[in-house]
């Protein structure tokens, strides 16, 4: 995996494991994640919804997209598309993605970058490949995760922030057989750079094989940790997931994994999303790219959207600078799903 990565992980600052006395999560759940078709027909594992999203409140859907090595031609995107009343973050772990929205905002997002887009009041966004991962084809890992909105802010202007790998918060776990990428929220005392409107802790964590990762959890939050690949076992029960699988906790004060001491030769550790969030607990209408409170407002987003009110896609434009990626430009339309 080509997201941050550090050379010494005992350089990094530790987060503590858990205090004595303090209550360990013990594991409620483990979903298998069905897999689904999006966009213009790529293939993702989607953990929630399918379970009830009381459990996952204020997340609203995850979708794991890959890993898959795409032939020439293969690799897709999602095209021009509207949201209204929540945040979609995407994290690259390998190949690359494009971003265009709206409001101006997008970028390049490869190698552990995210990009943080709140849809608010409404935005029109693609998320496509590059021409040139779409010519030589390529590794394509990633991550989305759709975040609530409370009613609100529902209606906040639309924003983008671009956290390149640069800027996330680099941790150990307490015996420095883990690193810890903190994208958002707060973990051990410790601030990700993402700014959020609903209190949420977002890491993609790298357990080394034996390894075993304590961090304190707060207890008004949920907690879940999805495999992207690897095997371990979860809480002080042990309880067994692998990739594709989301583990749901019950209430305590902090998380535990390990990972299994032997790990597949093209998985050789174990990575894991760990989520959590204050929940929002208000009315969801979902709706296709609109998450509101009522059905009443899904009425409106709809007309607002036919009507233009969410924004207009900009003009094409072409970008010869990447024409072959590395070796050479390449064609970036800014109006791919035209």
């Amino acid at each position: 995996m080509p997201a941050v990565s550090v050379e010494n992980l005992l350089a990094l600052p530790r987060v503590d494991r858990l205090a004595p006395g303090a209550r360990p999560r013990p594991v409620y759940l483990v979903v298998t994640a069905p897999t689904y078709l999006e966009g213009e027909g790529f293939q993702v594992r989607r953990p929630f919804p399918g379970l009830d999203l009381g459990i996952a409140d204020p997340f609203l859907l995850l979708d794991h997209i890959g890993a898959v090595e795409y032939a020439p031609g293969e690799a897709k995107g999602a095209p021009w598309h509207p949201h209204r009343g929540f945040e979609t973050v995407t994290y690259m772990i390998d190949g690359a993605l494009e971003h265009h929205d709206s409001t101006g905002g997008g970028g390049y997002i490869t190698d552990g970058a995210t990009q943080w887009m709140t849809a608010g009041a409404g935005i029109l966004h693609d998320e496509v490949p590059p021409a040139w991962l779409v010519q030589k084809g390529g590794l394509f890992h990633g991550v989305q995760l759709w975040v609530n909105l409370p009613a609100a802010m529902k209606w906040t202007p639309p924003r983008y922030q671009d956290i390149d790998a640069g800027r996330v918060t680099l941790l150990a776990s307490f015996d420095g057989g883990a690193l810890i990428r903190l994208t958002a929220g707060e973990l051990g005392g410790y601030s990700g750079p993402g700014v959020t409107f609903t209190p949420i802790t977002c890491a993609h964590v790298t357990l080394y094989p034996g390894s075993r990762l304590e961090v304190p959890w707060r207890p008004d939050f949920n907690a879940l940790a999805y495999a992207l690949n690897g095997r371990g076992r979860a809480g002080t029960e042990r309880r067994p997931f692998g990739e594709g699988q989301l583990v749901v906790f019950g209430n305590g004060d902090g998380m535990v994994i390990e990972a299994d001491d032997v790990q597949d030769s093209r998985a050789p550790q174990l990575d894991v999303l760990i989520l959590g969030g204050r929940p929002i607990r208000e009315p969801i209408v979902f709706h296709g790219p609109f998450v509101m409170n009522s059905r009443d407002e899904i009425v409106q987003a709809i007309r607002d959207f036919h009507a233009g009110r969410m924004g207009q896609i900009p003009p094409t434009r072409i970008d010869f600078s990447k024409l072959h990626g590395d070796s050479g430009p390449a064609v970036r339309a800014q109006h791919p799903g035209g």
